[in-house]
């Protein structure tokens, strides 16, 4: 989103100036009529320094204190001023509803507010606040978003728990045979060259050994190219689509994924259509916080279907990567007249569920893991063994004749 300082004429006819963030001037050109400006000059946009995405953990917090303080009768502004400067936050989260308080002061709405500060609230917040300032219900929408951040904070806390010793045992193997490469095979390395002839295993390890020790800095650079390619080219949108489609076809991976993005639809979407958004404008954004392009894809059709008096668990059906339980589990709910409520019955075990298959698969990955390290270190261990071993054979051989 891009910067625009302008000048515009009110309906007073006086000449009022100020800046604006929007995607490009027509848009600029929109918002301004919207408040009944009609724009004269701009200076041309400049993009805004990019934000990272506040945590789970903190926005939970914040809609919690904001929607008990909303709902408590004090002014937004008050709350967001004492938000603003709880010591407890970083210094860059203090900074962020700054920004917004600041904004909120000069008449912006929150929602516009949080849109202004380049990504660091989801776009599904913003949205619920949007819905949330025309409803009048801003207290309950920041209550309802502190339950589905902490649940996403939970989620993540459970991933990152599930595959920690994982990721320490991979570090620990990469670890020992670089000490093993490093350290102990150069130390053998004169005394081998005095056999004739050396074990199969032994000369495929020193060879190894001696092409990584004679070549790392040729392959420290084909490593980082490699690295750079591979960024680039998974920004490219036809790379991007392949991949995510990919993804679903893994085999234990995939399935586990499916339950992940359904879930994490169903919560988004009843987020959004409880508070009041229409279903269509819901699909549309529920469908770019799913963190799949290839699904992302067919919510096209899947929203051309519901414009055209389809059902919404009829526009569902067609959208390949989600459970195929989740079209009967919606149709269910627009049958009894309740869908936001099984929609969040449906996330909560599918959550569970994909806890449960997460944890399976750790499982898996744990053993084989420590058989691969088994395997790395046993291969190395033969390989040095063997021909201290085939010596003194040799000579307990020529002593005995």
């Amino acid at each position: 989103m891009a910067k625009f300082r302008y000048q515009a004429r009110d309906k007073q006819g006086n000449v009022v100036s100020g800046i604006m963030h929007a995607i490009d001037e027509d848009e600029l050109y929109r918002r301004l009529k919207e408040e009944d400006k009609y724009l004269i000059e701009t200076e041309s946009g400049t993009e805004d320094f990019s934000t990272s995405q506040l945590p789970p953990l903190m926005l939970s917090e914040f809609n919690r204190e904001l929607g008990d303080m909303l709902g408590s009768g004090v002014t937004l502004v008050r709350a967001l001023t004492i938000l603003s400067q709880e010591e407890t936050r970083k210094a860059k989260e203090r900074a962020v509803l700054a920004a917004v308080l600041k904004l909120v002061r000069q008449g912006e709405s929150i929602s516009d507010a949080m849109e202004q500060q380049n990504g660091a609230f989801p776009l599904l917040m913003v949205n619920m606040y949007r819905a949330a300032e025309t409803s009048g219900k801003l207290s309950e929408t920041a209550k309802r978003l502190a339950v589905h951040y902490e649940k996403e904070h939970q989620m993540n806390r459970k991933v990152q728990g599930a595959t920690l010793y994982p990721k320490i045992l991979s570090v620990l193997v990469i670890l020992v045979l670089i000490f093993i490469m490093t350290f102990i095979l150069p130390q053998l390395t004169d005394l081998f060259d005095s056999l004739d002839t050396l074990p199969l295993p032994t000369r495929i390890l020193f060879g190894i050994s001696s092409f990584v020790g004679q070549h790392y800095k040729g392959l420290l650079v084909g490593i980082f190219i490699a690295v750079v390619i591979l960024v680039i080219l998974g920004k490219m949108p036809a790379v991007q689509l392949s991949r995510d489609r990919l993804k679903l076809k893994l085999p234990v991976i995939g399935k586990l994924l499916m339950v992940v993005y359904t879930a994490r639809f169903a919560r988004n979407l009843s987020s959004l259509y409880g508070s009041g958004i229409p279903i269509l404008s819901a699909m549309q954004i529920s469908k770019k916080t799913i963190g799949n392009s290839y699904i992302e894809r067919q919510f096209d059709s899947a929203i051309s279907k519901l414009r055209a008096g389809s059902s919404l668990s009829e526009a569902l059906e067609g959208i390949q990567g989600f459970r195929k339980k989740l079209p009967s589990v919606v149709r269910v709910g627009e049958e009894s007249g309740d869908l936001v409520q099984m929609l969040d019955a449906m996330a909560d075990s599918f959550d569970y569920e994909s806890e449960m298959a997460m944890n399976r698969m750790i499982s898996y990955l744990e053993p084989a893991l420590i058989i691969l390290m088994a395997g790395l270190i046993g291969f190395i261990m033969i390989s040095v063994m063997m021909p201290i071993y085939e010596s003194y054979s040799a000579i307990g051989a020529s002593t005995y004749y």
